[in-house]
């Protein structure tokens, strides 16, 4: 048996089909979704900051200064390594409550502050704030300290 294949006839792909499809696939994914509400405003009244209530006389603040070569300043003294400890230690111990400023300058590497806060970690001081400092910066020499 032979077949006769007209290689005249022209293939097409009927797209009818394939639009029904797609508009039913967007009818459900329309109908899928939820809509999102929009969400209302929460009123948040935030707390006043608790170092506004402090005046800055009463509060015990000791500043602790690193330069750009990784020399340590308690105040304005200049102190090594060993006397840092110590001077943390017995801050920690005296003045409780006190707060200690460490001011780093931006130049110092990092392994220096990384040394007083594992120091801070170690000696249980735990109200202590980080500064950064430039070139333009009062030199260690001319911060005053308080006692």
């Amino acid at each position: 048996m032979r077949l006769n294949l007209d290689d005249g006839d022209d293939i097409t792909v009927d797209m009818g089909p394939l639009i029904d499809c797609v508009f039913l696939l967007l009818i459900f994914f329309l109908v899928s979704t939820t809509m999102k509400k929009p969400e209302q405003e929460i009123p948040v009244e935030l707390p006043d900051p608790a170092i506004s209530s402090i005046s800055s006389a009463a509060m015990q603040v000791q500043n602790l200064v690193v330069d750009a070569q990784g020399k340590f300043y308690w105040g304005a003294t200049p102190i090594g390594q060993q006397a840092l400890h110590d001077q943390i230690r017995t801050w920690g111990e005296t003045n409780p409550d006190g707060h200690l400023r460490i001011k780093v300058d931006r130049n110092a590497p990092s392994r220096f502050l990384v040394q007083i806060l594992d120091l801070c970690a170690y000696e249980g001081l735990t109200n202590y704030a980080l500064h950064t400092q430039d070139q333009t910066a009062p030199h260690a020499n001319d911060i005053k300290s308080n006692p």
